[in-house]
């Protein structure tokens, strides 16, 4: 935990934090955001569920163990892939397993996999391509599973680098109906997005009016991706936050620090 939330008394007190993770992805941080003394309004811009037909999906894992890497790509990856995988037989003997982002290798831990590669600052395809464990796949065949579509650099760089992929879509993701009016009712302080995928959609369902009543509230975002997509929309105060929970906790807390500074 940061050490502002730990010396702080209550650091979020009095403000409301909109959360726009899935539904089932936002209990643990509303419930920090709420010991930090803030209050929470849950406002999710995606809706997570299980591939309709797993025959594909089964289908590839069941080749699994001719792969020598395995890459989740999110946390959603890891939920529904491992637990395909497991319901196949389990990770085959000797199959390496990376992944992106600290809050997926804490969820691969959690699983009980404990050696795993990723990266230990930049926290995206670019931070785990620049591992040395990725430099030298000539050879190599590596699965990576992840949400219907998505970026394809990753894919990209290790064929250049001499691997053979194959995408293995575990999860779908969709919009969820959503009603734009109670997102503007809440009396929100500031809004956390953690995709450009869900960023998109919100903007998508506000109209002009909505757009600019929301686009001066404080935007907090984990990538440089998703703060540059922000800034194109015309938010003005878009701040880029550390990784998982805990880096958003950190600003918010900061940024909190700083209102009552200024008051």
């Amino acid at each position: 935990m940061n050490s502002r939330l730990e010396t702080g008394a209550d650091p979020l007190a009095g403000l409301n934090i909109v959360v726009t993770r899935p539904r089932d992805q936002a209990a643990q941080l509303a419930q920090r955001i709420r010991e930090a003394g803030g209050s929470t309004f849950l406002f999710p811009l995606l809706d997570i569920a299980p591939v309709q037909d797993a025959h594909v999906l089964n289908e590839q894992i069941s080749r699994l163990y001719q792969f020598d890497l395995a890459i989740f790509i999110s946390p959603n990856a890891v939920q529904y892939g491992i637990g395909a995988i497991r319901a196949a037989g389990g990770i085959p003997t000797g199959l390496k397993i990376a992944t992106v982002g600290q809050g997926s290798a804490k969820a691969l831990r959690a699983m009980g996999i404990a050696d795993v590669i990723a990266p230990g600052e930049r926290f995206d395809s670019e931070g785990l391509l620049a591992l040395p464990e990725l430099q030298s796949v000539a050879g190599w065949r590596v699965m990576i599973f992840r949400g219907d579509g998505g970026r394809e650099l990753l894919g990209d760089t290790l064929r250049e680098r001499g691997a053979s992929v194959e995408y293995a879509a575990c999860y779908q993701r969709s919009k969820p109906q959503q009603d734009a009016s109670a997102l503007l009712q809440s009396n929100a302080d500031a809004i956390s997005v953690t995709s450009s995928e869900a960023l998109g959609y919100l903007w998508q369902m506000l109209d002009r009016p909505a757009q600019s009543a929301l686009r001066d509230k404080p935007l907090f975002v984990p990538h440089p991706r998703i703060a540059e997509l922000a800034r194109q929309q015309g938010w003005r105060q878009v701040r880029l936050c550390g990784s998982g929970d805990d880096g958003l906790l950190a600003s918010l807390a900061e940024w909190a620090a700083e209102q009552k500074g200024a008051r």
